[in-house]
């Protein structure tokens, strides 16, 4: 059993599907002390004018002073932006626009978890190209426009182990007026260079370990459980190839060693902040699901999340004391998770208990067909372990509010068409009632 899902990438071969994938990976340097490198390698991208993001917390800490050490360094010119919002909206990504368009910054260096790093893109893209906020937003919330070309150049330095936003061509916000969360997407948006130094994680709370690693995990699995890119039409001019393809041999790679990674050292990173093997090698897991993900997709659970964080602005997460009220974006996923696996893991039995399996879930005995509750009781027993709350009620949500939670999670059709079996408006009535309490 072991060696059959361990080895078993095979895509079925399908009548009339795509025979191929493409592959855009971002350039990546990875170890502790790169840091020190930001201002060598901006200087070669022929960086002059500099746009340095970050927000009122990671400004004051020594990751951020290396960062911004080694620009001055170089010679470079820096601008300081340091207004970036934890969980950013609508109106603090329009806030940063004004910003690089005013700055005529030629390149960005963005040191920060995912909402910084998805701020300094969103930014970068209204500079460059300007056009009504809405005209680049997914659709149905924007006009899901094309990015027209190339932006600046950007460095990408997560100081979390989570978004893999560093490697992907997505900036997420809250669209406040909506009450949901949307994006921007497209592969012009990937950072030039992810530059990934494991000692920017050292001082983060449990609390943010255990977020931001779940948000690790959720990518890999749902990009590695995502419907098949031989599933996709053959494309042609009219239809290139999406962002997300589905997935694919190339994300396999990457997401089931994140799997792996994340369930064998994500509770020792939570309960022992001295640990740093385990806290290295999370960041490295993190830049892995990146790459798998921004190549085949995510679905159900940050479908689901969307509306779960839209909705929400009363939540003090553990770890988050000092941030405004909010669901971060890690537990807004995991929540729905494995309600979302015990759903799909019938259209792809072998893929969820082959990520079970990786996850840490003894499987010696069990049926392909109990993959997806295999998959699903791992993930509760580690949330418990690092003391996630329990499910959305945990969060304030009750039946009243699945209505709302469904609309939200609908409009999220660029994520949803990822999943391996079609989902209707009544599969998530029933999906979020699940995720409402799991212990």
């Amino acid at each position: 059993m072991t060696d059959r899902l361990t080895n078993s990438i095979a895509h079925p071969i399908l009548p009339n599907g795509d025979s191929g994938f493409t592959v855009e990976a971002a350039s990546m340097k990875f170890g502790r002390g790169m840091l020190a490198e930001t201002g060598n390698d901006a200087k070669a991208m022929g960086m002059r004018r500099v746009a340095l993001f970050t927000d009122p917390h990671v400004a004051g800490i020594t990751p951020f002073a290396a960062a911004l050490e080694s620009l001055k360094e170089a010679g470079l010119d820096v601008a300081v932006y340091d207004r970036c919002a934890v969980e950013p909206t609508s109106a603090s990504f329009l806030e940063a626009a004004d910003f690089a368009r005013d700055g005529r910054f030629d390149g960005y260096v963005s040191v920060g978890g995912g909402s910084v790093i998805d701020t300094a893109k969103a930014a970068n893209l209204y500079a460059t190209h300007p056009a009504d906020f809405l005209a680049y937003v997914n659709k149905p919330l924007g006009e899901g426009r094309p990015v027209p070309g190339p932006v600046k150049p950007h460095i990408a330095c997560p100081t979390t182990c989570g978004t893999g936003s560093e490697t992907t061509g997505v900036a997420i916000f809250d669209h406040v007026e909506m009450r949901v969360k949307t994006g921007i997407s497209s592969r012009y948006l990937r950072p030039n260079l992810a530059l990934v130094d494991p000692a920017t994680i050292d001082s983060l709370p449990p609390g943010v370990i255990a977020s931001t690693g779940f948000d690790v995990l959720t990518h890999a699995i749902e990009s590695h459980t995502a419907r098949s890119y031989r599933s996709r039409p053959k494309p042609d001019a009219a239809n290139p190839r999406p962002p997300y393809q589905g997935a694919n041999p190339w994300s396999d790679i990457g997401s089931l060693q994140a799997i792996r990674l994340g369930g064998q050292y994500l509770e020792r990173a939570v309960n022992d902040p001295a640990d740093e093997e385990a806290r290295d090698a999370l960041m490295f897991a993190a830049t892995l699901a990146g790459l798998a993900f921004g190549n085949a997709g995510v679905h159900i659970p940050h479908a689901m999340s969307y509306s779960v964080a839209g909705m929400n602005h009363r939540f003090t997460a553990r770890g988050y004391e000092k941030a405004n009220p909010m669901v971060p974006h890690g537990i807004s996923v995991v929540l729905n998770a494995p309600a979302a696996f015990r759903f799909t893991g019938s259209a792809e039995p072998e893929r969820h208990l082959r990520a079970a399996e990786a996850l840490g879930a003894e499987v010696r005995d069990v049926s392909p067909a109990d993959g997806g509750a295999v998959l699903a009781a791992r993930l509760i027993a580690m949330m418990r372990a690092t003391h996630l709350p329990n499910g959305l009620s945990a969060l304030g949500y009750g039946a009243a509010d699945i209505p709302d939670l469904v609309r939200g999670a609908m409009a999220q059709q660029r994520l949803l068409t990822i999943a391996p079996r079609p989902v209707t408006e009544e599969d998530l009535r029933g999906l979020y009632a699940d995720a409402m309490i799991y212990w």
